[in-house]
């Protein structure tokens, strides 16, 4: 039965939500990866479901090529992180803001939601499954 997040478990679950996006930002593919387990899968309504190790390195990949070929930055703003507990198992989801600045112009993509399953790997939480909910749709031809 998931119940609330012991202090510890909520401050170790924040800080992998804030590893994934400022290694996402910063085109650290390996660092994206490992913040998965072996089995996990990113749903994005932008750029579909990818899974596994293999799957989520072609996600973070495709960031890191449009960084690079554009000159952008992208700036993933995660807040409101939430997170319930049962053993080595979580659910947590925290609101999203996904900025895009390219030629000196910066918009807001969209706000919206990271919804996550958890498991805790050798005493580390490592995100099993990554559900992007965004607000309104857009596009940056990824």
């Amino acid at each position: 039965m998931m119940k609330q997040a012991s202090l510890q478990d909520w401050f170790e679950i924040n800080g992998l939500f804030i590893r994934y996006a400022t290694m996402l930002d910063h085109c650290d593919v390996e660092g994206v990866v490992g913040c998965f387990s072996a089995s996990a899968f990113i749903e994005s309504p932008v750029l579909g479901r990818f899974e596994g190790h293999a799957g989520i390195r072609d996600f973070a990949e495709r960031t890191e090529r449009v960084t690079r070929e554009r000159k952008a930055q992208f700036r993933h703003v995660v807040s409101n992180v939430t997170a319930e507990v049962d053993g080595d198992k979580a659910k947590a989801r925290c609101y999203l803001l996904d900025f895009y600045t390219c030629d000196g112009e910066t918009e807001l993509l969209s706000p919206g939601e990271y919804v996550c399953d958890l498991t805790r790997v050798g005493g580390q939480w490592l995100f099993d499954s990554r559900i992007v909910i965004m607000d309104k749709s857009f596009d940056v031809h990824m």
